[in-house]
């Protein structure tokens, strides 16, 4: 998006005679054949691993309780309502929506 409007600057500048201000000449370099980075480069990094030490912070937002970590499913539990917030790239995802339920809440129902 911001390419297609460094275009559009850079094509209304073309068409005038006054010198353009420094930050449209560095939207219009930028807007210049400037490679970008591959998907799969970008895809190279390694997610970012979830700190145990914010569970000394971080509590469930429904209940305000303590919240345990599950290193094998990435997912901060609330043993007492019985659902799982996901970890996205070392974030937690602390939207109610975001949860779901636990395995062992889904046995008991």
């Amino acid at each position: 998006m911001l390419r297609g409007v460094c275009g559009r600057l850079a094509s209304a500048l073309r068409g005038t005679r006054a010198q353009p201000p420094a930050v449209a000449q560095r939207c219009v370099h930028a807007s210049v054949s400037r490679p970008s980075p591959d998907q799969s480069e970008r895809t190279r990094e390694p997610p970012r691993a979830f700190d145990p030490a914010l569970l000394e912070f971080l509590v469930c937002p429904l209940s305000k309780k303590p919240l345990r970590y599950e290193a094998s499913t990435n997912e901060l539990i609330n043993e007492e309502l019985g659902i799982a917030y996901p970890i996205i790239d070392g974030i937690p995802d602390m939207i109610p929506q975001a949860a779901s339920m636990t395995h062992q809440n889904k046995k008991q129902e």
